[in-house]
Formats: structure tokens, C-alpha cells, sequence
């Protein structure tokens, strides 16, 4: 083969795009789910849920952070 088809080291081989994406939803949802849980089991009702989906978002912004946004 002439050309090298590999992806890039580190990328996964998908779209950065489509990893982001990933990561911020599934950062929200695990702990919103968390928070859900917890206002389940508290009693509370709507608490701890937007508490979780912030949680979840802020964590993944420091993973996208981590993984795409420091110079390598």
C-alpha cells in the first residue's frame, strides 16, 4: 500500500466531534442519573439531579480538556 491509512496516535481512529459529543452526554447522564438516584433516595424531589447534570458536564469539559485542549 503507498498510502498510510492508520488514524493518528491518540484519536481513537473517530471524529474528535463525535468523541466530544460522547463525552459531554455521557458525562450528564451517568451523573444525572447519580443525582436522580440520590434525590430518589433522599426524598427529595428535583435537588440533586441538575446537581449531578452540572457535576457530569463539568467533568467531561476537563476529559475533553485533557484529551484535546493541551498541547501535546
Amino acid at each position: 500500500m503507498d498510502k498510510d491509512t492508520r488514524p493518528e496516535a491518540g484519536s481513537g481512529g473517530s471524529n474528535p466531534g463525535v468523541t466530544i459529543t460522547s463525552l459531554l452526554l455521557s458525562g450528564m447522564l451517568f451523573y444525572g442519573g447519580l443525582g436522580w438516584l440520590v434525590d430518589r433516595w433522599v426524598g427529595t424531589e428535583r435537588v440533586f439531579l441538575p446537581i449531578g447534570i452540572v457535576l457530569g458536564l463539568v467533568a467531561a469539559l476537563y476529559l475533553v480538556y485533557v484529551r484535546f485542549g493541551r498541547d501535546q
